[in-house]
C-alpha cells in the first residue's frame, strides 16, 4: 500500500480551497494505491493548506484502504510512504498494527517502509560508518545499481533516538554519486555523496533488496498521473461536498481501468496512459448494430488496435457471472 498526497490547482474560487505549502491555490488530497494491482483503494479531499505529514489523515486512509483488501490477502501488508509518513503517530499504529492481538488481528503482518529525514543525529551516525560497511545498492529488477551504496545505521544511532521512536525500526541510508546541477548540502559537497534515508520495521532481507523495495514507492507517482488524467486534476464544483463526491468518481474511475489491465487487456494495451487507452480503445469508433434477434458490435477493420479491441471484448465476456 502506498500513501501519497498531491496538489490539485483550483482555477476559481471553491470551497475550502486555499493556499498550498507549493504557493499555489486549490486542494491537497492523500491517496492509498495498492502497488500489485494498481487500484485506487482510498483518498481523502483535503483544503490545500493541510499539512504533509498529518497523523490523522494517514490513519484515516491507510484504515479504510486495508480494509478493502480482501481478508485473505491482509494478512501480510507492507505500508510505504515517503518523508512526510515519519511521524510517531503513523509508526505507532503500524507498529500496533504489526502486533496487535484483538480484534481478530492475529497472526497479521503489517510492515512499513518510510522515508527518514537526514538530520543532524544521523549525519553523525552515517561519519562512524566505515568504509567497508556500505553495500552495494540493487536496481528494481534485482541488478547492481553502479555508483550507489546502502548501510544501515540504527546501531551507531544515540540510545535515546532508538528508544524514541518505535521498537524494531531500523534506519538504513543510502548514498550516490549526485545527478549533475542536484543540489547538495554542506554535508553532501564535503564528500561529494548524496544521501537518502528511510525506516523500516522488516526483519529479513538485506540492506540492498530493502532499499529497492522501498524506492519502488516512487512507482505512485504514476499512479498519481494516471488518476489526474482520470479526472483528479479538476475539481468541477464551488461545492466542496460535490468535489467529495467527484473523487469518489476519479477512484472507481482508476479501479475500472486498472481491473481491465489486469484480467482483459492484451499486452499491446496493457502499458497504455489513460490518454492513450481512451484513444486506442475507450473511443474506438464502432457501431452497435440489430439483426437476426442479436445485437453486433461491429469495429472498423482499419482501425489500427481492431484486433486488440475483440481480444479485450472477449476476455470480458468470458468473465463467470456470479448470481
Amino acid at each position: 500500500l502506498d500513501v501519497d498526497a498531491t496538489i490539485v490547482i483550483a482555477h476559481s474560487e471553491k470551497e475550502q480551497a486555499t493556499r498550498t505549502f507549493k504557493k499555489t491555490f486549490g486542494y491537497h488530497p492523500i491517496g492509498v494505491w495498492c502497488d500489485n494491482t494498481g487500484e485506487f483503494l482510498a483518498a481523502s479531499l483535503r483544503p490545500g493548506n493541510a499539512g504533509s505529514n498529518t497523523t490523522t489523515d494517514h490513519l484515516d486512509v491507510l484504515s479504510r484502504a486495508i480494509a478493502q483488501v480482501p481478508a485473505s490477502h491482509r494478512k501480510k501488508l507492507l505500508v510505504r510512504a515517503d518523508g512526510a509518513g515519519a511521524s510517531h503517530g503513523l509508526l505507532d499504529w503500524l507498529t500496533t498494527m504489526n502486533t496487535a492481538r484483538e480484534h481478530g488481528r492475529r497472526g497479521r503482518s503489517v510492515e512499513y517502509s518510510v522515508g527518514f529525514a537526514i538530520t543532524e543525529t544521523v549525519r553523525e551516525a552515517i561519519r562512524l560508518v566505515p568504509k567497508d560497511a556500505w553495500a552495494t545498492a540493487l536496481d528494481a529488477d534485482g541488478e547492481v545499481r553502479e555508483h550507489a551504496d546502502v548501510v544501515e545505521i540504527t546501531g551507531l544511532l544515540p540510545a535515546t533516538t532508538r528508544t524514541a521512536w518505535p521498537v524494531g525500526m531500523r534506519v538504513i541510508v543510502r548514498r550516490e554519486h549526485p545527478h549533475p546541477g542536484a543540489p547538495l548540502t554542506l554535508f553532501e559537497a564535503a564528500d561529494g555523496w548524496r544521501y537518502q534515508a528511510f525506516v523500516t520495521n522488516t526483519t529479513t532481507g538485506g540492506v540492498g533488496f530493502l532499499e529497492a523495495r522501498h524506492r519502488a514507492h516512487a512507482r505512485v507517482e504514476d499512479r498519481i498521473r494516471a488518476a489526474k488524467d482520470t479526472g483528479l486534476n479538476r475539481f468541477p464544483s464551488r461545492e466542496y461536498a460535490i468535489n467529495h463526491a467527484w473523487l469518489a468518481v476519479v477512484q472507481v474511475a482508476a479501479d475500472l481501468l486498472a481491473w481491465l489491465r489486469l484480467i482483459a487487456l492484451p499486452e499491446a494495451l496493457k502499458t497504455c496512459e489513460p490518454k492513450a487507452l481512451r484513444y486506442r480503445f475507450l473511443h474506438v469508433p464502432a457501431r452497435l448494430t440489430r439483426g437476426g434477434r442479436r445485437r453486433h458490435l461491429r469495429l472498423p477493420e482499419t482501425w489500427p488496435w481492431a484486433k486488440d479491441a475483440v481480444a479485450t471484448f472477449t476476455a470480458v465476456m468470458a468473465i463467470p457471472m456470479r448470481t
